[in-house]
C-alpha cells in the first residue's frame, strides 16, 4: 500500500494498544511500583534495568538506552519496518490502516499478490517431491529433508509454463504473476521465469513470501536467479533467512551474513541458525539498519579473495554510520576456494565456530585497509591516512566507540614520532556528550521534559509571544511540542514522541521522557511554569548581551534596555524557588 499513514490514526492505534500487554507477550515483566521491570531484551544484563510505564505507554532501558512506544518496541524486538509494525498492531486491534496522499493502492490486489506468491511456493514444494533428480541434488549438497522443509525449499520444473498452468492462464492471474515477478515476457507470450532450478522462497519480516531465489540445476544460464524488484520485493531492503532465524530463536546474539541461499541452509543444517544472505546485491545501509534491529553483533562472512574483500569493504561503509553504542560488526574471510556451505560440510561446525571467534573486528579491518594504502614511515603518508580515514570516522554516531576510533587514528598518525609536541587535529568532539547533557539540563531542557511527560501542561504555558524569534537552541522543538500537546492534551508520552520519530532530535526527546521529575503533580505543574519563565529570562539575557554598551545606545535602545531589565525583575519576583534550576 502506498500513501502516508495519518498521524491521527497512529495516535488512535497507540490509544488502543496497551504497551505492557504487548511487551509482556514477549518479555517476562514484574511490577515495580507504578511501573514494570525486566531484564532488557536488547542487551545482556543480570540486574533488570528495562522499565515499562503504563502511564506514559513508554519503555526505556537505563542500561543500553533503548526506548520508545509500542511501535518502537515492535520495530526493535521483531525487526520490523515502521509500516509493518503499524500493520501488525492494527491487525491485533481490529483496525484497517488508512493512507493519505501518494495515490491509491487498494488492499485487495495486494492481498491477491501475496496469495499468488504463496501458491507458487506451495507448487514448487510439491514439485520437489515429484522430481527425484532435484532431491538427489540437494542430498549431494548435504541437505536433509527436514532442513529443506524448514526453509520451504522447492523445485521449478524444466518447463516453460508449468507454474502458469498451475496458478491460471486467465488475464487476472497472468497480471498478478507478472506483478509478482514470476513470469518473463517473450515477443508473443509470457513464460515461467524459473525453470529447472532449486527454489528458495524469500520472506519479509512478517513471514510473507515476497520473492524467490533459484539455484540452477544445470550449467545453462546464471547460477543464481532472483525475482526482479517488485512492489513487494526490494533486494536492498531484504535478507534471506532473517524471518526464519528470528522465528526459531527470537532475539539473536549474533547474525552471520553470507552470500548465498545454500550457505544459509547449510549452516542451519549444522546448527548455525543465525545466518542470513544478501540477495545478489552489496550490503546496503538498509541491510545494516535491519541487522542491528535484530542483534547487537553482525559477522560478515566473505571469500578471502580480492572480490570478497571489496564486498566486505562495501559492507563496512554501509555499517559504520549505524554503529550505535553497544553494537559491533566483525569480518570473517574464508580460506581460498571455500564458502560457508563447503567449509561447514567438510570441516564441521566446531571449525566454523572457531573461525567466527577469530573474526576481525571492524576497527582492525578499517585501519588495516587504510594503512595498506599509505607509507606509514613518512609524515606525508600518515597525513594521507588522516585524510582517507577521517570522513568515514566522522559518520560514526556520537559515543565512546567514535571517541576510541578517533584516538586510534591520532595514535597511528603520530606513529614513530616520539619527539612530536603537538597532536594532529582530527577534530574530535570529546566534549559533545557532556555538552549535550548540559544543554538538556538547561531551563528549556527542563520545560520540554515536563511537557513530554505531562502533555496537559501545555495549557499552562502563557506569554510565549515573549519568546518569538528567540535565539535559543531547541526553541523551535519546544514550540512544536507546545502546539502538539495543546491540541491533544490527553496524549501519552509515547504518542507525543511518535510525532518526532523522523526528527533529528528524537533521541534527545526520548531521554527527556525518562527524566525523574521532582514533586507531585501540583508541584510539577508549577515547576513547569517556572522552567518556562527561566527560558524567558535566558532570552532576555541574550538580548541584553547583544545590545550596545549603555554609552553607545540610542534613545530607543535605552528604552528597550530599561524595559528588558524591568521584565527581568518581574520574572525573578514571580519565580517559585521550588522549581528546577540550571
Amino acid at each position: 500500500m502506498s500513501g502516508r499513514i495519518p498521524e491521527s490514526f497512529i495516535e488512535e492505534l497507540l490509544n488502543r494498544t496497551d504497551i505492557v500487554e504487548l511487551i509482556e507477550r514477549r518479555v517476562e515483566l514484574k511490577r515495580a511500583g507504578s511501573e514494570f521491570q525486566a531484564r532488557c531484551p536488547f542487551h545482556e544484563e543480570k540486574t533488570p534495568s528495562f522499565t515499562v510505564s503504563p502511564t506514559k505507554q513508554f519503555y526505556h532501558c537505563f542500561g543500553c538506552g533503548a526506548h520508545g512506544s509500542a511501535i518502537g518496541f515492535l520495530m526493535q524486538y521483531e525487526g520490523l519496518e515502521f509500516v509493518d509494525a503499524i500493520e501488525e498492531m492494527a491487525r491485533n486491534a481490529g483496525l484497517e490502516v488508512p493512507r493519505t496522499g501518494g495515490g491509491e493502492a487498494p488492499a485487495k490486489p495486494r492481498n491477491e499478490l501475496y496469495e499468488t506468491l504463496d501458491k507458487a511456493s506451495a507448487f514448487f514444494q510439491a514439485q520437489l517431491r515429484e522430481h527425484p533428480e532435484a532431491i538427489e541434488y540437494l542430498k549431494s549438497r548435504g541437505l536433509s529433508g527436514e532442513i529443506c522443509r524448514d526453509f520451504d525449499v522447492g523445485f521449478a520444473p524444466d518447463s516453460w509454463d508449468a507454474l502458469m498452468g498451475h496458478i491460471g492462464n486467465d488475464e487476472n492471474s497472468v497480471k498478478l504473476m507478472h506483478r509478482a515477478g514470476l513470469l518473463s515476457q517473450g515477443k508473443t507470450k509470457a513464460y515461467d521465469k524459473f525453470r529447472n532450478r532449486i527454489m528458495f522462497p524469500i520472506h519479509d519480516r512478517r513471514g510473507r513470501v515476497i520473492a524467490f531465489g533459484g539455484r540452477a540445476m544445470a550449467d545453462d544460464g546464471p547460477k543464481y536467479l532472483n525475482s526482479p524488484e517488485t512492489e513487494l520485493f526490494h533486494k536492498g531492503r531484504e535478507l534471506y533467512g532473517l524471518y526464519l532465524a528470528r522465528k526459531r530463536i527470537g532475539r539473536l546474539d549474533s547474525i552471520i551474513v553470507v552470500e548465498g541461499y545454500t550457505d544459509v541452509v547449510a549452516l542451519a543444517q549444522y546448527g548455525l541458525r543465525n545466518s542470513v544472505a544478501t540477495l545478489g546485491t552489496a550490503t546496503t545501509p538498509n541491510h545494516a539498519e535491519i541487522l542491528f534491529r535484530a542483534t547487537d553483533t553482525v559477522i560478515y562472512c566473505f571469500d578471502g579473495d580480492e572480490a570478497g574483500r571489496k564486498a566486505a569493504w562495501r559492507a563496512l561503509e554501509a555499517t559504520v554510520p549505524r554503529l550505535r553504542e553497544g553494537l559491533q560488526a566483525r569480518f570473517l574471510f574464508l580460506p581460498d576456494g571455500q564458502d560457508p556451505d563447503s567449509l561447514v560440510r567438510e570441516q564441521g561446525k566446531e571449525v566454523f565456530d572457531g573461525l567466527l571467534e577469530e573474526s576481525q573486528p571492524l576497527s582492525d579491518f578499517l585501519f588495516d585497509h587504510y594503512t595498506a594504502q599509505v607509507d606509514m614511515n613518512s609524515i606525508d603518508g600518515r597525513a594521507k591516512l588522516v585524510q582517507l580515514a577521517l570522513p568515514l570516522l566522522k559518520s560514526l554516531p556520537e559515543g565512546v566507540f567514535r571517541e576510541m576510533m578517533m584516538e586510534r587514528l591520532e595514535t597511528l598518525a603520530r606513529h614513530r614520532l616520539p619527539g612530536a609536541q603537538s597532536r594532529p587535529q582530527v577534530h574530535r568532539k570529546s566534549a559533545a556528550p557532556r555538552g549535550g547533557d548540559h544543554q538538556s539540563r538547561s531551563p528549556l531542557g527542563w520545560a520540554m521534559a515536563f511537557l513530554i511527560q505531562n502533555p496537559g501542561f501545555a495549557a499552562l504555558a502563557d506569554g510565549l509571544d515573549e519568546l518569538e524569534g528567540a535565539d535559543i537552541k531547541g526553541i523551535e522543538i519546544f514550540f512544536k511540542l507546545i502546539d502538539i500537546c495543546a491540541k491533544r492534551p490527553n496524549m501519552t508520552t509515547a504518542q507525543v514522541l511518535e510525532h518526532f520519530r523522523e526528527h533529528p532530535a528524537a533521541g534527545h526527546l526520548g531521554k527527556l521522557a525518562v527524566w525523574e521529575l521532582p514533586g507531585d503533580d501540583d508541584r510539577r505543574a508549577l515547576a513547569f511554569c517556572n522552567s518556562v519563565d527561566r527560558v524567558k529570562l535566558q532570552w532576555l539575557d541574550v538580548q541584553l548581551q547583544n545590545m550596545p554598551r549603555i554609552g553607545d545606545q540610542s534613545k530607543e535602545q535605552k528604552q528597550q534596555y530599561l524595559a528588558i531589565q524591568e521584565r527581568k525583575q518581574e520574572l525573578k519576583k514571580s519565580l517559585d524557588l521550588a522549581g528546577p534550576k540550571d
